[in-house]
């Protein structure tokens, strides 16, 4: 067994409900390395966001960058850019501005059904694997500025940006996460409208399968998938798609799995990796101690099982588990807030989870 070492992790609270569900995270991490007996995780808190732009001038001031570059790991919390005052506005967000600064061109996606969660479909339990560096998003698929213009005041253009390179980078982590888990995927395009950029897209996922026979691969447009997820969410897997595409899947699949509160994810490249809840930051009930802190707990376990791959940690992967096994024994018990139909605060859901992890151990 590789020898466990101490991880060097840092903090970015954000906006919102940030501050709220970024500490209860925290919390159970320190919970699960202690119960796993690995090295007590060593934190840095680096400013980000709203509180930055009244400190640093900047959301995503040049320390912080710097400083994510020596550290293991991160986790991000939710960002309220829209409410950010001119310029920072209108500029690139936080979170784009930290994945195209790292090249984090793969965002993982889980959206997993918990026994008495309030699911739509009960027994989902799917990835979806987002394409991160180009699509349709314009705020991150050129080199410099975006791909969005206005030539005159009632004319705005966008390009979408689909290569071979990003295209053969994300299929191929789509099935490895795919061989590693039911070995089925599909692969989600509008390849009908958009011939060219998501027929491309399609092909070449395609073409990368035949380096994996073992799993089965189908395919289906956009707009039919929205309604297979809602009608049966529970006989997909995996499911590959450019960026725009999967931000828009993926919010439906977590509501689909009992709340978008719940939706969990990852943001990585081979050697960086964030952790940053699907959701946004919620201005409307931060500060009240009701949001679901699930997401961001269930993406730090994720940051947890990508390190304990890189370096082949067992206590880590062990720690990892022993997160998602309390969260979901947590639900099963009754515990929830608001939004899964129970009546726990934010504070109090961290530690019921954080007892459980206790108690198990291992």
């Amino acid at each position: 067994m590789t020898e466990s070492k101490q991880y060097q992790l840092a903090v970015l609270n954000g906006d919102g409900i940030g501050p709220e569900i970024v500490p209860a995270s925290v919390k159970i991490l320190d919970a699960a390395m202690a119960a796993a007996g690995a090295p007590a995780i060593a934190w840095t808190e680096l400013p980000l966001g709203r509180s930055a732009i009244d400190t640093h001038g900047t959301a995503v001031p040049a320390e912080t960058l710097e400083a994510l570059n020596n550290v293991d790991g991160w986790l991000l919390g939710p960002h309220d850019s829209a409410s950010y005052p001119e310029p920072h506005k209108s500029a690139l967000n936080p979170s784009g501005t930290i994945r195209k600064h790292f090249g984090l061109f793969a965002n993982i996606r889980p959206s997993k059904a918990f026994p008495g969660g309030n699911a739509i479909v009960e027994g989902t339990d799917l990835v979806i694997v987002r394409e991160n560096t180009e699509g349709f998003y314009a705020d991150r698929n050129t080199f410099a500025g975006t791909g969005e213009f206005m030539p005159t005041p009632d004319v705005a253009i966008m390009h979408g940006i689909i290569t071979r390179a990003a295209t053969e980078r994300i299929a191929h982590s789509a099935f490895q996460l795919a061989r590693s888990r039911s070995k089925q995927l599909t692969i989600v395009h509008k390849a009908n409208v958009l011939k060219m950029t998501t027929g491309l897209f399609r092909d070449v996922c395609k073409e990368v399968a035949a380096q994996y026979p073992d799993v089965s691969v189908n395919d289906f447009h956009i707009d039919a998938m929205t309604v297979h997820l809602v009608r049966r969410a529970n006989k997909f897997d995996v499911i590959v798609t450019e960026n725009m595409f999967g931000d828009i899947l993926s919010d439906l699949a977590g509501e689909v799995a009992g709340s978008l509160g719940i939706a969990p994810s990852i943001n990585s490249s081979d050697t960086h990796a964030m952790a940053q809840a699907s959701h946004g930051s919620a201005p409307d009930i931060a500060g009240k101690n009701i949001a679901n802190p699930i997401a961001m707990i269930l993406s730090s376990a994720m940051l947890l099982r990508w390190l304990g791959a890189k370096f082949g940690d067992e206590k880590v992967l062990a720690a990892a588990e022993l997160v998602e096994k309390a969260i979901e024994a947590t639900v099963l018990d009754g515990t929830a807030t608001k939004d899964m139909g129970g009546t726990s605060g934010t504070s109090e859901f961290a530690d019921a989870v954080a007892a459980h992890i206790t108690i198990r151990g291992v």
